[in-house]
């Protein structure tokens, strides 16, 4: 892996950013009575689209915006050109990560066709009542939120959700409302979180648009699939876990990178080792990564972003495959899928990558690996408690298989499994070792310690459907 380019300075980067953060700034006051300052903002967005098709519309709603005389199509506009700079910015870095290890351009596939609820009636009544939620949102701005305004959102996403045509943009605004209602109100906030609520305000707001919340193309393919390591997301009342794999046509095809993902809801009380208890049962896979096996898979469907859609009947135990074996001689030339339009942001970019030949740096807790003289940080919080990787075993390494990301500014390596020495032999640990279940001593005292924290809760809740 080249590390000198992922230390380059990406040309134009700073200024797409620049003019992000000029217009999430905008909304945080809002723009119901615009001040000069949010003026300026809005001109700055506008002038870093200028030489693109958004530019005329852009400027038009600028111009309208800062007059406080923004309609929704406005709005539109605006989201629009926010979205397509970070789009330019994700897709800045992931040249930048493809020449930097030297993998296969993403190959650009059809996208997919309008979603069937575009045409319904009471499908648009309902974008348009999105709509004119987050355009409400936006004139009061984030400091000037309250409960009433909050609460809006409220039937329209009971109204989306039994449509499965929107329940996509239903989970968003539902999801985005409750993170604004526990924090209203606005003007008492210490902290607002300027670019995830702009994040969240524009994607809703370009979802109301009909053809936006397509359904994905999906394909069905057939092959061998390759584990390279799973990443585990943790929230307080969910989780999920997303395999990321190489995959091998049987017909012979170029390999691929996908990812298989699988998601469950937790009680808080469920954490650590306890967590695969619930992902468990969900699919198949976790079983075989623990295990160090290949899968294969028959008509199995995929996205055109290379997502699996997992369905364990289409899917067998295949023979052991060790993680670094696969790092090693399939992923150099496996190409990843193209992100869709509405997808492409900074905060997506999650590209697999074996590094090796490092140097272990640490300072204050901190750990980097030195690849050639150059210094690329470890994000070593990434890594769950519901394995036996950690940070002390990362620092230990000589191998990595790790998710390249960029955050804060910089790449940054999520470590999956490493390679370390252990008296005269090298061992790999992996981050989803303990997915399918594990004999590791601290594994199976973590595992009981989840397994009573869910029978306890089993009773209670049993107590209470018995009152």
């Amino acid at each position: 892996m080249r590390a000198d380019l992922l230390t380059d300075a990406v040309d134009g980067l700073d200024e797409a950013l620049a003019a992000v953060d000029g217009f999430d700034e905008v909304l945080v006051a809002g723009l119901l009575r615009p001040q000069p300052a949010q003026a300026d903002g809005l001109f700055a967005l506008a002038d870093a689209v200028a030489g693109s098709p958004l530019a005329s519309r852009v400027a038009e709603a600028a111009e309208k915006a800062a007059a406080g005389a923004a309609g929704e199509d406005h709005f539109i506009a605006l989201a629009a050109a926010r979205t397509a700079l970070l789009g330019s910015v994700h897709d800045a870095l992931t040249v930048r990560m493809e020449e930097a290890v030297g993998r296969p351009r993403a190959e650009e596939d059809a996208d997919g066709a309008g979603s069937p609820g575009d045409g319904d009636e009471q499908a648009a009544h309902l974008h348009v009542a999105a709509r004119e939620w987050l355009c409400d949102l936006a004139r009061a701005g984030w400091r000037g939120i309250d409960h009433e305004l909050v609460a809006g959102a409220a039937p329209v996403v009971s109204a989306m959700l039994p449509d499965p045509a929107l329940r996509r943009l239903a989970t968003l605004l539902d999801g985005f409302a409750a993170e604004l209602a526990a924090s209203c109100p606005g003007a008492t906030l210490e902290r607002v979180p300027v670019r995830r609520w702009a994040d969240l305000w524009s994607r809703a707001l370009l979802l109301t648009v009909p053809g936006a919340a397509h359904a994905p193309a999906t394909a069905e393919v057939s092959g061998r699939l390759l584990p390279l390591g799973v990443d585990l997301q943790e929230h307080a009342t969910a989780v999920q876990a997303q395999v990321h794999a190489v995959f091998e046509p049987a017909d012979g095809g170029a390999s691929r990178l996908v990812r298989a993902s699988v998601s469950a809801p937790k009680p808080d009380t469920v954490v650590g080792a306890g967590l695969w208890q619930l992902l468990r049962p969900r699919m198949s896979l976790l079983a075989a990564v623990s295990e160090g096996r290949a899968m294969e898979l028959d008509a199995m469907p995929v996205t055109a972003e290379g997502d699996l859609i997992w369905d364990d009947a289409r899917a067998r135990t295949g023979e052991p495959v060790e993680i670094f074996t696969t790092a090693r001689v399939a992923l150099p030339t496996a190409a990843a899928f193209a992100t869709a339009p509405l997808d492409r942001h900074p905060a997506r970019i999650a590209v697999p990558v074996l590094v090796e030949g490092y140097d272990v740096e640490e300072e204050d807790g901190a750990v980097a690996f030195r690849i050639a003289g150059q210094r690329l940080p470890v994000d070593t919080g990434r890594i769950p408690a519901a394995g036996p990787l950690t940070p002390e075993v990362v620092a230990s390494s000589g191998a990595c298989i790790g998710l390249l990301r960029w955050d804060a500014g910089e790449f940054l390596l999520q470590p999956l499994a490493v390679e370390r020495r252990a008296g005269r032999r090298t061992v790999a640990v992996h981050a989803g070792a303990w997915a399918g279940g594990t004999t590791d001593k601290a594994g199976v005292r973590a595992e009981k310690a989840a397994t009573d924290a869910v029978k306890v809760l089993r009773e209670r809740a049993g107590k209470l459907l018995r009152k």
